[in-house]
């Protein structure tokens, strides 16, 4: 059995019969982190809310750690299903030290074994030295590691994370990513984190779960996600992808499209008539004499990567979106030149509608 199982998890708003979450079914490992990713009104954070306490499913059931905390004939208060929470904001009081910020949740805990958990998860985090100043004495950094330091403290089942690096600049966004998975590795915790950031879910998470509209599209770790999405949704979701439309040929392996023919990473079980495929732009290699020819409609500088946006020459319907091809910084390449590419396999996939 599961450490965390959402079963049949539904909600309805009042004045709505869509529901916000229809259907959810979700099975967790004890020490997995886990991310509910997708755009904003997809339902990931009312998912959240309702494995905390803070809003009541309208059908379903949740179990943790074996115990039934929602179900149609009891609902745990949030106090008692033993969870822990990281806010976006991360809810600090700012009239009370860090120390006592990270003590506050240990009501039953007598006041020197409120200190001594206290000081140990505050070390956990690297932040042992910080026990006397106040949140507006951090960074924001180090204000979420005092955050998740105050989650951690009770020893709870899971701790639950919403948007946790969404007010961190670019460059902490990256350090606490990495800082964060420390933490909850160490301390063997179980977690859900709720973000619309592909880079921030990818960079955390043993499994990641897209959502739209309310219902998961998929359920996969983060590579397997990206070189193999489910359908035309995800594909386009965790990172920037071209779709093409074609038909598959009777060797099960090479889609022919637009712009040609493309090669699948395996043979498919079965021949398709109409299909839908996922071309990473990281999987278009420039080369000389490549099998694909086209010119260059504009040029984006990314930083790691130039993106070439490319019209092949076989295909010069302009309603048609232009082949989104990453090219290496040091590679010299204009608006207007000529380029030949080919395509790996390993980064096409077919997808559905």
């Amino acid at each position: 059995m599961s450490f965390i199982q959402l079963s049949n998890l539904t909600k309805y708003f009042a004045g709505s019969n869509v529901p916000s979450v229809s259907s959810l079914n979700l099975d967790i490992e004890q020490g997995e982190i886990i991310t509910l990713l997708g755009p904003s009104g997809c339902g990931k954070t009312t998912t959240l809310r309702m494995v905390a306490g803070f809003e009541h499913p309208s059908e379903g059931r949740i179990t943790i750690d074996g115990k039934e905390i929602f179900s149609r004939t009891q609902s745990l208060p949030p106090e008692k299903r033993g969870i822990g929470m990281v806010f976006q904001d991360y809810a600090l009081f700012p009239h009370m030290t860090i120390l006592k910020n990270v003590m506050f949740g240990l009501n039953r805990w007598s006041t020197r074994e409120k200190k001594r958990r206290a000081l140990e998860v505050l070390e956990l985090v690297g932040l042992e030295d910080y026990g006397n100043r106040y949140p507006t004495q951090l960074s924001g950094g180090q204000q979420q590691r005092v955050a998740l330091a105050r989650a951690l403290a009770p020893k709870p089942h899971v701790v639950l994370m919403d948007e946790p690096f969404s007010n961190l600049d670019a460059g902490l966004r990256e350090k606490m990513r990495f800082d964060v998975t420390n933490i909850l590795r160490k301390a063997n915790t179980t977690a859900i984190m709720v973000t619309h950031d592909q880079k921030d879910a990818f960079a955390v998470s043993d499994r990641v779960v897209v959502m739209k509209d309310g219902v998961i599209q998929q359920i996969d770790a983060p590579k397997e996600m990206y070189r193999c999405p489910k359908n035309c949704f995800v594909a386009e979701f965790v990172g920037k992808t071209n779709l093409l439309a074609g038909t598959m040929d009777d060797d099960l392996q090479h889609i022919h499209t637009h712009i040609g023919k493309v090669t699948l990473p395996n043979k498919w079980q079965e021949r398709l008539e109409n299909v839908q495929i996922s071309i990473r732009p990281e999987g278009c290699r420039l080369t000389d004499g490549g099998a694909y020819c086209g010119q260059v409609e504009r040029v984006t500088y990314g930083g790691e990567y130039q993106e070439l946006y490319v019209r092949l020459h076989n295909e010069p319907n302009l309603s048609k979106e232009p082949m989104l091809i990453y090219a290496p910084v040091e590679q010299d390449v204009e608006v207007g030149s000529i380029v030949s590419f080919d395509i790996k396999p390993e980064l096409v996939a077919l997808v559905e509608n």
